[in-house]
């Protein structure tokens, strides 16, 4: 039998950049995982079976359609029994439902020696949904295109998080189709800077160097938790759309950083929001304060 985790993400900015053609949205987003992860055990059987200790039914669960999808993809005889125990909530911003897809498609690659490359896993997986591909890497990426073209990056701090989310979930597509104007690109966002490093992978995304500093700076600021420079910016073009409905999440940013949170933003499309805290001890103490709220003392994931 195989164990693999499959964690959460937050997204560090998420730029909307307009509706494309094929319906879906040109996006910019910093996103990385964090330690909040669901298990997924994989064993051999003669079909494909899911359990999970939630109330989606099996063949509308992404662990279902992702080895459905793989195994009609790669022409496999056999089946795999796939048992799912969630940690992450859903509708939540955090990714659930596409790292468990991630962890089927990397579970049942090695599970039935189908020897795929990266290459091949990232063009499956990105059937599936927008996020899955982000997934399959780690620990953190800029995507752009819909969210399927990925340049990994590291995140060299490990950072204290409280993810905090209220009785509620948010719809990704409910969000999409109430952000009713077109957004700036990340380079008009963000105010230029010519020095400092950039990850190796950044340095071929674009031509264009004052995009590319603006990322790079960023990044930057996040490695070195520096979150005094971009703290007030509108980092989440959906937060927003999202704030509009459910004034709660405003609320919950304004708490966390009255709480002693260096930093706060809503992730993906919400519900949860989360504040960046010095320490360990920080944010479980900051946890007692939202009573009959989801949250979690999660760090984010470096390597």
């Amino acid at each position: 039998m195989l164990t693999l985790k499959a964690y959460a993400k937050i997204n560090w900015f998420l730029k909307i950049l307009g509706r494309r053609a094929d319906g879906f949205h040109e996006i910019e987003s910093l996103i990385q995982k964090i330690s909040l992860h669901d298990l997924l055990n994989i064993s051999p059987f003669h079909e494909l079976k899911v359990t999970a200790d939630v109330g989606i039914p099996e063949k509308e669960n992404l662990v279902y359609k992702a080895a459905s999808l793989l195994k009609s993809t790669c022409s496999v005889k056999t089946g795999a029994h796939m048992e799912l125990r969630k940690n992450i909530p859903a509708g939540a911003g955090l990714g659930g439902g596409s790292s468990d897809a991630a962890a089927t498609l990397m579970g049942l690659n090695q599970l039935w020696s189908l020897g795929l490359s990266p290459e091949s896993l990232r063009n499956i997986a990105a059937k599936l949904g927008s996020d899955v591909p982000f997934f399959l890497y780690g620990p953190a990426s800029f995507a752009c295109g819909r969210g399927e073209k990925l340049t990994p990056c590291r995140a060299a701090k490990k950072l204290h998080i409280l993810l905090v989310k209220p009785p509620f979930e948010v719809s990704t597509a409910w969000a999409y189709k109430n952000l009713k104007k077109t957004r700036l690109p990340i380079n008009e966002a963000f105010h230029t800077e010519k020095s400092g490093t950039l990850p190796d992978g950044l340095q071929k995304l674009t031509k264009k160097t004052e995009k590319v500093n603006n990322i790079k700076l960023l990044i930057r600021n996040i490695e070195n938790a520096q979150f005094s420079a971009i703290s007030g910016s509108e980092l989440n073009d959906l937060e927003s759309v999202t704030i509009r409905e459910f004034h709660v999440i405003a609320e919950i940013k304004e708490r966390l950083l009255e709480l002693g949170a260096e930093f706060s933003l809503m992730s993906g499309s919400g519900s949860t929001v989360f504040g960046v805290f010095r320490s360990e001890e920080r944010v479980e103490s900051a946890s007692k304060d939202f009573q009959g709220f989801w949250t979690a003392a999660v760090h984010t994931i470096t390597d």
